[in-house]
Formats: C-alpha cells, sequence, structure tokens
C-alpha cells in the first residue's frame, strides 16, 4: 500500500481501493477468523456510534483480534494530554487505532504521531469506512459500477467521501445540494483527478433523473442540533420520496430522521439497499484492517 493511514477514501490510489473492495467481498464470502489473531484495536470515540463501534468491535473479533473501546473520558485525554502523546503511547501497545471525533484535524495530528495505521471511522470532514462500504453495495447490487449516481440532501462528511470514492471508481455522479451546502470546491477538485465525472445542481429532480441509484443522509449532523430549523427550511424539496423516486435504488448511511430526508415508505421499500449497506460496514473494515495491520 502507499500509505499506513486511511483517513479519506483518496489516501488509496484506485488500484488500492479496488483491492479493498475484492478482498471485502472475499472475506464477506468466507470465514475470515485467526487474520489478525492476537492483534489489538484502538477505538477512539468523541461521538456516539452504533454501526461504527459494532461494526469494528465484531470484525476485530471474527478476524481473531480484540477492539479496546476509549471515549476521552476514559483516557488521560479528557485530563488535558496531548493527542500526539496519546498517539504515540497507544502505538506501543495496539497495531492500529480507529478514530470517529469531531475535527478532522485531531485525526491528521493521531496519524502524524501514530507509529501504526490510523483509520478514519469518521471526522466531520470525511467519512472514507462509510464510502468503501457504500461502494460495496453499489457493486454488489448492479454488478458493476457502470451506474449512474445522484446524490441528493447535505453537502456533508458523508457526501464529501462519497463524491470522491465514486470518481475513484468511474461512478458519474449529480449532486444535489441547496446553495451554500455543497461538498466544498476541495472535493470537487480531488474528484477531477479520477475518472468518474461530478455535475453539481440545486435542482433534486435533476439529480435523480436518470438515476441508477439515489443517496441521501441526515440534514442535521452531530453537533449541528442549533442549525436544525435553518436546515429544515433550506432542504424543503429535497426529500427521497414517492414524488422525487421512480423506482431508483436508495442508500442512506443510518441513522434516518424518518419523515425528514426520506420517508417511511421509500426506506421500507426493495428498492432501499440500506440494510445491506449497513451490514457491509462490517466486510469493508474488516478488508481495511487485513490491509493495513502488517
Amino acid at each position: 500500500m502507499s500509505t499506513t493511514h486511511f483517513l479519506d477514501v483518496d489516501a488509496f490510489t484506485p488500484t488500492e481501493l479496488l483491492d479493498v473492495l475484492d478482498r471485502a467481498a472475499e472475506l464477506k464470502a468466507t470465514d475470515p477468523d485467526g487474520q489478525l489473531t492476537n492483534r489489538t484495536l484502538a477505538m477512539l470515540f468523541e461521538k456516539e456510534s452504533t454501526r461504527t463501534r459494532i461494526s469494528f468491535e465484531t470484525g476485530m473479533t471474527q478476524l481473531g483480534g480484540h477492539a479496546i473501546f476509549l471515549s476521552p473520558d476514559d483516557t488521560q485525554l479528557g485530563r488535558g494530554e496531548p493527542l500526539s502523546d496519546t498517539a504515540r503511547t497507544l502505538s506501543r501497545y495496539v497495531d492500529a487505532i480507529m478514530v470517529r471525533v469531531f475535527d478532522h484535524a485531531d485525526a491528521v495530528e493521531m496519524a502524524e504521531h501514530a507509529n501504526v495505521p490510523v483509520i478514519n471511522g469518521l471526522t466531520d470532514d470525511a467519512h472514507p469506512c462509510q464510502t468503501v462500504a457504500d461502494l460495496l453495495t453499489i457493486r454488489e447490487a448492479f454488478e458493476s459500477f457502470d451506474v449512474q449516481a445522484a446524490w441528493v440532501g447535505d453537502g456533508n462528511n458523508v457526501a464529501r467521501s462519497f463524491v470522491v470514492g465514486c470518481a475513484m471508481v468511474g461512478i458519474d455522479l449529480t449532486i444535489a445540494t441547496p446553495a451554500g451546502y455543497g461538498v466544498g470546491e476541495d472535493v470537487l477538485d480531488r474528484a477531477a483527478e479520477f475518472d468518474g465525472t461530478v455535475e453539481v445542481t440545486t435542482d433534486p429532480s435533476a439529480a435523480v433523473d436518470g438515476a441508477d441509484v439515489v443517496y441521501t443522509d441526515v440534514w442535521v449532523s452531530m453537533g449541528q442540533e442549533d442549525e436544525r430549523e435553518a436546515k429544515l427550511q433550506a432542504f424543503d424539496g429535497y426529500q427521497l420520496n414517492e414524488s422525487l423516486l421512480d423506482g431508483q435504488a436508495v442508500l442512506h448511511c443510518l441513522p434516518a430522521h424518518r419523515g425528514e430526508e426520506i420517508t417511511d415508505s421509500v426506506l421500507e421499500s426493495d428498492r432501499a439497499l440500506v440494510w445491506d449497506q449497513a451490514e457491509n460496514r462490517l466486510h469493508a473494515q474488516n478488508a481495511l484492517l487485513t490491509t493495513l495491520i502488517e
């Protein structure tokens, strides 16, 4: 691999990303027991989690290793120890560190000082583990990446990683966000380095027209509760519902705010791939762990 850390999806080359996806499919189809026997993953959480924590802990168990959950209150970080000191100390004990933190700069700082792989389990800027699971789900459902995808909603951390991941594997993507809520020019510039095309619009109907799969996420992410009313107004018309969709497959990284960004009827329909998508967090991360931990 060209990197020992996985802070965003383009930490890998497109070929390396495809190799990880192939490994994820293999691990999903076989018994992964013993591949990381006696290896330990430290998991540092600032943000609440269901899928990230359970999938990483279960994955390390399946692979024969061990995962340790750490909140700031469980470590000296809660008493002011620098991230750099924590990173160097953990590196003497464990084989990899997964971080789920607010500030992306904190994940970068961990990686700068750790001597073991650091995996981004989510920051405010990126959610690369989710993107690997998303791409695995799309390839399973369509048997290739020859699909047209759409993102409808907030240009948040999930969207930012998904845009780059799609471009890396050659998926053409249209992003529909309200003005002022896009993924950012930095993300579009990174995506432009790869094969997939990215189009940007403020019209959800235009984005989903001709799409094979449509992706959304919550409009109000963790830590943005004070923006709730403004966002609900800004995102009026961006809900994935029966009126907007016309049989496209649907992705959502969960948890969903049912009745806001997506309706119950869509989320519970046969077109929803969200449960396969949630399961694939486990297999995608198993592939990342076995790739990064030597």
